[in-house]
């Protein structure tokens, strides 16, 4: 469908245009200078010591996982509510996923109840900045420090986001991000690592390279490994997209604002809430329906909504329901309440960097007409 307002859409300049064609002309397109700068610039930004590249979030979250000793037999702590390779990372080193549920303001793991989640098989915990939301991410170490587990930070949807002064992706012992189109920043295709443990780079290095170790030949392989490189032609279109994060965060702050200044008077909805004491940059905007209105309602609003040429999601199901969860576990609906109410309502608008006001007026023009047909 020819959508007259797009859910994303990447903010992409000549200076990036000019950096990929660059290496286009170089001699080097895999594991070349830019594979470094890149790395180099992302340790800078977040205050980390090591970063290693990779082709996605999904591949940083599973090295990261891999590096850590993670395996069979093993349990991590993790969120219901996120994107699924949260939780099928997890699953493709062996390991168990234990969910426990959210806080219903800021949708983040609930650091009370890990505690609770913990056995003698449980390794580590992997929280999420859930929407780039930074909230309780101290809390959630704090809990995990008590039980001497590893914190293996999703950091995937809050690049540039703070709390109280600290970067999203300092957190963890190791943290990890993605650069897909609809994130903060994009490679296209891509994610990083960073962790301030040389071993575990240098697992993961070697892990991304076919399992190839330090000065080692190219076809001398220490180790199982995998082919999880980022081009430098990635690399060149990250380095300028990382130098722009600032004018990027401003940007979706400008968005997020229109969107509260026109609708955060409607009690039909549940606006986000940005929280005390942080800097977030907006990953997406998902409003939620009042608790009065079901999910059939919703899906209707959103069907209608997609009629009309705006592009909506219901960010996120719950992902414990996903069929091969609940055939490998034996999940069902009701485990996790919070979660459930929460997926029943949510509503993800078009957000980028560069909506318009008055794309903005079509969406919310649309949405309160959608909301009147369904009352």
């Amino acid at each position: 469908m020819d959508f007259k307002v797009h859910l994303s859409r990447p903010d992409i300049s000549a200076a990036e245009i000019d950096a990929v064609c660059a290496v286009l002309r170089s001699p080097t397109l895999s594991l070349g200078p830019k594979l470094d700068e890149f790395e180099q610039a992302f340790c800078k930004y977040v205050g980390r010591r090591r970063a290693v590249a990779v082709n996605s979030g999904t591949s940083g979250l599973y090295l990261a996982m891999k590096a850590l000793g993670i395996g069979d037999g093993d349990e991590v702590i993790t969120t219901p509510f996120t994107f699924i390779a949260s939780a099928t990372t997890i699953m493709m080193t062996g390991a168990r996923p234990v969910f426990v549920d959210i806080d219903p303001v800021s949708l983040n793991m609930d650091a009370a109840r890990i505690a609770g989640a913990v056995t003698e098989r449980t390794k580590a915990v992997l929280p999420v900045e859930v929407f780039g939301n930074p909230a309780g991410m101290d809390a959630i170490c704090d809990a995990a420090a008590v039980h001497d587990l590893v914190v293996v930070e999703d950091s995937c949807e809050g690049l540039g986001s703070e709390l109280r002064g600290r970067k999203v992706g300092a957190f963890g012992k190791v943290s990890t991000f993605a650069f897909y189109p609809n994130k903060q920043i994009t490679t296209g295709e891509g994610g990083m690592i960073l962790t301030d443990d040389d071993a575990v780079a240098d697992m993961c290095v070697s892990l991304r390279n076919q399992g190839r170790g330090k000065g080692g030949g190219w076809l001398a392989h220490e180790r199982l490994g995998y082919n999880y490189r980022l081009s430098d032609i990635n690399c060149a279109l990250g380095i300028v997209q990382l130098s722009r994060l600032e004018e990027f965060v401003a940007k979706r702050r400008r968005v997020a604002d229109m969107y509260f200044s026109r609708l955060g008077d409607d009690a039909r909805l549940i606006m986000p809430q940005e929280p005390q004491d942080s800097v977030m940059s907006w990953f997406v905007y998902v409003v939620r329906l009042a608790d009065r209105y079901t999910m059939e309602q919703r899906n209707t609003i959103l069907q209608k909504m997609l009629g009309r040429g705006v592009q909506v999601s219901n960010y996120f199901p719950p992902v414990y329901l996903q069929p091969f969860m609940v055939d490998a576990y034996g999940w069902k609906e009701g485990d996790f309440p919070i979660t459930d109410a929460v997926c029943r309502s949510t509503m993800a608008l078009p957000f980028h960097n560069n909506i318009s006001a008055g794309e903005i007026d079509f969406v919310c023009e649309q949405l309160r007409a959608c909301l009147a047909e369904v009352d």
